[in-house]
């Protein structure tokens, strides 16, 4: 799936080569929606898509008169009302509205905004998308849009779990970094889809790495000792999340050490430790999701959230069933 940056990048590359193309941007959106609002979809001539609007009957209405908009080289304001004409992903009916703005983009003038955007994005800068259009009551509306940058990931260490977690950690919008002292260890073979890997004595490396508020840093590394010094090199850090793995008796045990060092308990409970969320992950893989997981919880602000099955609401259901809707 592409990210924010890869559809902006999409829209600037192709309006700068003079070709037509329709943007779908989602500037409102009310109740249940498959998609809050900022979500795009870049829509070509040839029907091609980039991005998502959540899928299902929504989004192939939108392509359709998106193309249809693309060829008079129009740009309108849709509105569509999540109801048994629009449900969506196999007929779930999720009974909320979607503002969805359809812009036709055909040169480098007409993608200036999303120009902007894009170069702050590059530089690890807040973008920002403003955005004027007339609605279908003859009115004129405004659509304001702050993006953060892709999130910074530094995986300390190099092991299995680090491996495990940078393939999942990437597809999910993070720039990933692995540090290792073996070199053999945070290769490319092993860490393809990593930015940048760094080889070095691990306390020494993480003094020197530029850790702001947008870095995620997770400690995965082959022991004890290790772990400890990574911790102590990155608690009195900007960074927007520590992670340390390890059972809770290595975790107090660690702990312990850095407050005869002089590291405040308040420090040390800003730290994640046992790392990821609770869902009783066993294997490699399991443990990595679990993680990712966590990360996911703290970018999106529900960090401290107890993790638990999503439960369809009983008393909604019966309310369907008895109307005659399915079961899901």
């Amino acid at each position: 799936m592409p990210s924010e940056a890869d559809v902006l990048e999409q829209v600037v590359g192709r309006c700068d080569a003079g070709e037509r193309v329709s943007l779908c941007t989602v500037v409102g959106a009310r109740g249940s929606t498959p998609q809050a609002s900022g979500a795009r979809m870049l829509v070509l001539a040839s029907g091609q898509t980039i991005g998502t609007l959540g899928g299902g009957c929504v989004e192939a209405e939108v392509r359709q008169q998106a193309l249809k908009l693309l060829q008079d080289n129009v740009t309108q304001l849709l509105t569509f009302k999540l109801d048994h004409d629009y449900g969506w992903d196999d007929g779930l009916i999720c009974g909320g509205t979607m503002d969805i703005l359809v812009q036709t983009l055909e040169s480098p003038a007409s993608a200036s905004s999303y120009r902007d955007a894009l170069d702050s994005l590059r530089r690890g800068e807040l973008a920002r998308i403003d955005l004027s259009f007339p609605t279908s009551a003859g009115e004129h509306g405004e659509y304001h849009e702050t993006i953060e940058p892709p999130a910074k990931l530094l995986i300390v260490g190099a092991g299995h779990v680090a491996q495990a977690l940078a393939a999942i950690a990437t597809p999910l919008d993070f720039r990933v970094s692995v540090l290792d002292d073996r070199g053999d260890c945070a290769s490319v073979e092993r860490f393809p889809a990593a930015e940048t890997r760094l080889v070095g004595e691990i306390e020494d490396e993480l003094r020197r790495y530029p850790i702001d508020a947008t870095t995620y840093v997770v400690i995965v590394t082959r022991g004890h000792r290790h772990d400890g010094r990574a911790l102590a090199a990155v608690i009195d850090s900007p960074a927007k999340y520590i992670g340390l793995i390890g059972s809770k008796r290595k975790v107090k045990t660690i702990f312990d050490d850095l407050l005869e060092q002089g590291i405040s308990s308040e420090k040390l409970l800003k730290v994640h430790a046992p790392i990821g969320l609770e869902l009783g992950a066993v294997t490699v893989p399991e443990i990595a999701i679990s993680i990712a997981a966590e990360l996911i919880a703290v970018r999106r602000g529900r960090d401290g959230q107890a993790a638990r099955p999503m439960k369809f609401d009983e008393a909604r259901l019966r309310e369907l069933m008895g109307r005659g809707g399915a079961a899901v």
